[in-house]
């Protein structure tokens, strides 16, 4: 298996930080040796090249021959006569032939890197070249120090070499230390999802007190869990109401067959189904409308195709059912929507059917552009109407309110619901709002020209 999906996060970044750190105290610790050596050959070079230049002055100045020779510890000196021959040197150089072939101009000088020649064999050393000019020609003097190694000192190698590893150790333990306390929100994170289950479903994940990316997600985790549980209660009570309302028809079903098996004389074919009819007719209901919600909680697509929102109630008010409610239909044409034709019908009869149950006598719907690309869809009933403060509840599943309206013919608890949600579905909005008497639906959707 990958080593990147088996090792933790705080690991992989603490090695990305020590070998990264490890690299750049690497990098830091030779450019430092090579200014340190840089700076410390050129001031060697320098020295040497006054030594050879004081020697040369007064060989310009003076008679030969001058006092012998005498150089510093590890300082080598040769003066060479205008026909190349040695003529003096320091003690370490007697009988050795010149130690370069450079030839400079005075006053300038020329310098180089020799190795091996007069001196020991793999030593190299700093070699400043410098002319004097005599009356019988122009001499030179060769100045000579040893090189300078790439290390400069041991001592200051190893200085350089151990505070590139100390400051290397130090950003790995600082970068495992910031790390592990970044992530331990983390940890006491997952420790509490991993305890959230189905019997506790309110708790919720520890936020950290900073403000960052963690915190967060804390936040954003809490939110989910805070859908989750209502997704939950909801899901919960919809079981419960599902049931209960399904439980109510098959109860009167079994009490007819019930009642028959117990007299059969008494009871015929067509007076038990027409009994169980019924709650056959709402059983049908209760699934069909299920079976609605179940594809709009889905997201199920749709059609979107024009259609003309007048039109379409139209078609719904000459098709109804006659009932003893009068139905009064006042519609503007060419009112277009973009929307699916089946779910847009299913809305207007969940809403005519809904004013129905609950009308005295009279339903009114219309049908007009309310404002600019806004459709307008009213649906007014007669009846008791509905508390400002319970509005919203009739648009919650299973929801009735028998006690308020006891109008209730026996409706699902469905349609309500399923009506809002086609209208949000379509970018639109289903409310209640004021009316005279009775209750007053009103679907805005936005409204097309194609």
């Amino acid at each position: 298996m990958n080593a990147h999906h088996t090792t933790s996060i705080t690991a992989r970044i603490t090695l990305f930080t020590g070998v990264v750190a490890a690299l750049m105290s690497t990098v830091l610790a030779v450019v430092m040796m090579i200014a340190i050596h840089s700076f410390a050959t050129d001031t060697l070079a320098r020295e040497t090249r006054a030594a050879g230049d004081r020697v040369a002055t007064r060989l310009e100045e003076e008679a030969w021959p001058s006092p012998p020779l005498t150089g510093l510890h590890s300082r080598n000196i040769q003066i060479v006569d205008h026909n190349g021959r040695v003529v003096a040197s320091t003690p370490s150089l007697q009988g050795k032939p010149p130690m370069a072939q450079l030839v400079p101009d005075r006053p300038s000088s020329r310098e180089a890197v020799v190795c091996d020649g007069v001196f020991h064999d793999s030593d190299c050393a700093i070699v400043v070249a410098q002319s004097a000019h005599r009356p019988e020609g122009t001499w030179t003097v060769y100045t000579s120090s040893p090189a300078i190694p790439l290390w400069v000192e041991p001592w200051l190698a190893a200085l350089v070499a151990g505070s590139a590893v100390g400051i290397a150790v130090a950003i790995t333990y600082l970068g495992h230390r910031i790390v592990t306390t970044a992530l331990r929100p983390v940890s006491a994170i997952r420790k509490e999802l991993d305890e959230i289950n189905a019997s506790c479903p309110g708790h919720r994940v520890p936020v950290p007190s900073s403000r960052d990316e963690i915190s967060g997600l804390a936040d954003s985790i809490n939110l989910t869990l805070t859908r989750l549980d209502r997704a939950m209660k909801q899901q919960r009570q919809f079981t419960s109401d599902a049931s209960h309302d399904l439980r109510s028809p098959i109860a009167a079903m079994r009490a007819e067959v019930e009642d028959a098996l117990q007299a059969p004389h008494d009871t015929s074919v067509t007076t038990m189904g027409k009994s169980i009819l019924g709650s056959l007719d709402r059983l049908e209901a209760i699934v069909s409308n299920l079976l609605a919600l179940a594809k709009l909680d889905a997201g199920a697509p749709y059609a979107d195709e024009p259609i003309d929102l007048a039109e379409l109630t139209n078609t719904e008010c000459q098709t109804r059912r006659p009932t003893s409610k009068r139905l009064i239909c006042r519609l503007d044409s060419g009112v277009l929507v973009r929307g699916d034709r089946l779910q847009l019908t299913r809305l207007i009869t969940n809403l005519l059917d809904n004013a129905d149950r609950h009308a005295e006598s009279t339903i009114m719907v219309t049908v007009r552009q309310a404002a600019q690309d806004v459709a307008e869809l009213e649906v007014i009933d007669d009846g008791p109407g509905i508390d400002p403060d319970k509005r919203e509840l009739v648009f919650e599943r299973f929801t009735r309110l028998d006690a308020a309206r006891n109008k209730d013919a026996g409706g699902t608890g469905l349609g309500l619901p399923i009506a809002r949600q086609i209208a949000e579905s379509f970018g639109g909005t289903l409310r209640i709002e004021d009316s005279d008497r009775g209750a007053r639906f009103v679907l805005r959707i936005p409204q097309t020209t194609t």
